[in-house]
């Protein structure tokens, strides 16, 4: 299967879990961060999960979390631009149901 973004860097550590499972190529990829416990809801949010243009402008971004899947999705309102880089950041603030947070926070450089 063809790559459509380009993964520029990633968080030191996370990069072999970083994959495309893409079936159709759209400006609208939906980010798809899985976890291994239950997560607190009010914690996933758009202050600790943001994706930023290459100037640092925050794009308006719709964030769910899946408790049956331990998925959170990250999706743009509008398009990504083609040639555009972007940074998807998700910071220490994620907390589990028990109130443990993130060891680290977790940067992905992609460019459409």
């Amino acid at each position: 299967m063809a790559s459509y973004l380009e993964i520029k860097n990633v968080s030191d550590g996370y990069l072999s879990k970083v994959r495309q499972d893409l079936k159709f190529k759209t400006g609208n990829f939906v980010w798809k961060i899985f976890f291994n416990i239950p997560l607190n809801p009010a914690t996933v949010n758009n202050q600790n999960l943001t994706v930023l243009d290459s100037s640092g402008k925050p794009l308006k971004t719709s964030i769910s979390y899946n408790p049956e899947t331990l998925a959170i999705e990250v999706s743009p309102k509008e398009p990504y631009a083609q040639g555009e880089s972007y940074f998807l950041h998700v910071n220490k603030l994620v907390e589990s149901k028990g109130g443990q947070r993130l060891k680290d926070e977790i940067d992905i450089e992609f460019s459409v």
